[in-house]
């Protein structure tokens, strides 16, 4: 009983801490999302299976990963891959191999599949949907409802996509430099979806968006970083740091909503605030201004009362 507990609190930490990063390293070797969230999906399966036996591995991440590894060779196999595959299967095994070791980093790959999901030949209405379900995780009937449409209706534009993705064979990379500009605002629009989504999670009502809006904040500060001049990049990372200064204000004990003006700004974060007027600073610097920078300086404005 004792291998069972540690069996399902180590699965429920990997699902939490690190399912979307497996799911976005499986999917870049493999080209193909669908077949990467299923291998992952087995992979799961077969851990709860098999660590109540053999015990729960040093590295779960790295055994979850060559399980869905080989759960995907042998799907290639059956398709007939095209041998140029080949060279990206053995680094994908050299990095589960390194995992096993616990002597590299966790290969982060999130940000290039987002990118993918802003590709031209993906249709414009399944591109934040998409990024939403396979990067950060959403459920369908979560982002049906984001986007007010009917969660059988998502459910296939989000399969249609996905093949696409593999049919067309969409490059899995970030794009070129002077590609940049026309497929970022999808990239910030999602991250900010994924935010509001977690920024209304109530304590308790709904786990599965605990730690998604810190999570966006995450993949803010890794887009400002690898585009430190779009201004807004910067200007959404800056808008949701200053929302998420006040976030412990926001309710009272009993989980009622308090308004802006009867929270107490004693409590708000002032090193997020003044993390977020730094970027707004950069930002207003590069003479392009755009909805996310207007946005984060109205909450500048609100975040200097005392």
């Amino acid at each position: 009983m004792q291998a069972d507990s540690q069996t399902r609190e180590a699965v429920e930490r990997v699902l939490r801490e690190s399912s979307r990063r497996l799911i976005a390293l499986l999917a870049t070797r493999s080209q193909d999302m669908a077949a990467a969230e299923d291998a992952l999906s087995d992979a799961i399966q077969s851990a709860l299976e098999t660590w109540p036996k053999q015990g729960v591995p040093d590295v779960p991440e790295a055994w979850l990963l060559t399980a869905a590894r080989r759960r995907l060779i042998d799907e290639a196999r059956h398709r007939a891959v095209q041998e140029a595959s080949a060279g990206d299967w053995l680094l994908l095994t050299e990095e589960a191999y390194e995992l096993v070791s616990g002597e590299a980093a966790f290969p982060d790959e999130r940000l290039k599949l987002m990118f993918v999901c802003t590709h031209p030949a993906i249709d414009i209405a399944a591109r934040a949907p998409l990024m939403l379900q396979v990067v950060l995780g959403l459920d369908a009937v979560r982002i049906a409802s984001a986007f007010l449409v009917k969660p059988a209706t998502l459910g296939q534009r989000l399969s249609r996509a996905k093949a696409k993705v593999r049919d067309a064979g969409v490059p899995f990379e970030i794009p070129e430099a002077r590609s940049l500009p026309d497929r970022i605002e999808a990239v910030l629009d999602a991250i900010y979806a994924a935010y509001g989504a977690g920024w209304d999670d109530i304590a308790g009502a709904d786990a599965r968006r605990r730690g998604l809006a810190e999570e966006a904040i995450e993949f803010g500060r890794l887009l400002a970083s690898f585009m430190p001049s779009a201004p807004e990049a910067l200007g959404l990372l800056a808008l949701m740091l200053h929302t998420d200064a006040r976030r412990h204000t926001r309710r009272d004990p009993n989980g009622a909503y308090v308004p802006l003006s009867q929270q107490d700004a004693q409590q708000w974060d002032r090193d997020r605030i003044a993390q977020a007027d730094a970027l707004l600073v950069r930002a207003h610097s590069l003479l392009r201004m755009g909805r996310y920078q207007l946005e984060a300086a109205i909450q500048s404005v609100h975040s200097r009362r005392q």
